[in-house]
């Protein structure tokens, strides 16, 4: 009994440095003052004013957003697809495909980032929306195959054999039966691919330029040349809607639950 006040001090302590970087860069993103500082001399809306005020910054946000939504609507359908037919084979050949699709997480992003460079340059996607996209679909994947397929684990297949049994293919019993009994986990791989691609930094450095320059790799390359604050208004409203939609997978689990 006296190792939970222990306990409960540690787990506070490890939180609060988690989410450190959040109290520090939330209140510099406000400052008044012309470069990066803590505590804020002063506060105002200068840097937000600044960041919707600027068409690169727009541009870059552009980019970043349009390369996110489009990577999680491919993703979502090819992580499902993939997810099934890995919870619903015992070929060995399926264990090698799903160790595949989860390599994108296992090897680092640096050793990726080449990769995909000098196949993009053989192909000529460089600096290109399609090379974006793609390359966020397979970073994505793993998110969506690892969701589902939990997901699927705890589907009551039973359930969908019963739809098969009084007439329906397989495709519709998936369909009416299997898909709505794991939105919540499609859900949260659909968001966590989302916020993958909206929060790819190393992948863009090697292949994003031009026009479609990604915001995170704009806000690299404008620390490299200046620290400006409107850096802090960027990363807040990024976390902002990291928030914002784990919130949502919180309240789709919570509402399948209840």
């Amino acid at each position: 009994m006296k190792r939970q006040p222990i306990l409960l001090a540690f787990v506070v302590l490890v939180l609060l440095f988690l989410a450190l970087p959040i109290f520090i860069i939330v209140p510099m993103s406000f400052s008044e003052a012309r470069f990066l500082s803590f505590p804020p001399p002063g506060y105002s809306l200068r840097w937000y004013t600044a960041f919707f005020t600027n068409p690169a910054w727009l541009d870059a946000a552009k980019t970043s957003l349009t390369v996110a939504v489009l990577a999680t609507v491919i993703a979502t359908p090819i992580g499902i697809a993939a997810a099934y037919a890995i919870s619903n084979s015992t070929l060995r050949v399926v264990r090698w495909i799903r160790a595949m699709l989860l390599l994108p997480l296992m090897i680092p992003v640096i050793i990726v980032a080449i990769g995909v460079f000098f196949v993009y340059a053989q192909m000529g996607l460089i600096a290109t929306m399609t090379g974006l996209v793609l390359a966020n679909v397979m970073l994505g994947l793993p998110y969506m195959v690892i969701s589902v397929t939990a997901g699927l684990a705890s589907f009551d297949i039973n359930q969908e054999m019963a739809a098969r049994s009084l007439g329906m293919n397989r495709f519709r019993s998936v369909m009416a039966v299997t898909l709505p009994q794991i939105r919540p986990s499609i859900v949260s791989g659909a968001v966590f691919v989302f916020i993958s691609a909206l929060d790819e930094t190393i992948v863009s450095l090697f292949i994003s330029g031009g026009q479609n320059q990604t915001l995170t790799k704009r806000m690299f390359t404008s620390l490299r040349d200046e620290i400006d604050p409107t850096i802090a208004a960027i990363s807040t409203l990024l976390t902002a809607a990291s928030f914002v939609l784990v919130m949502v997978v919180a309240l789709s689990r919570r509402k399948k639950n209840e």
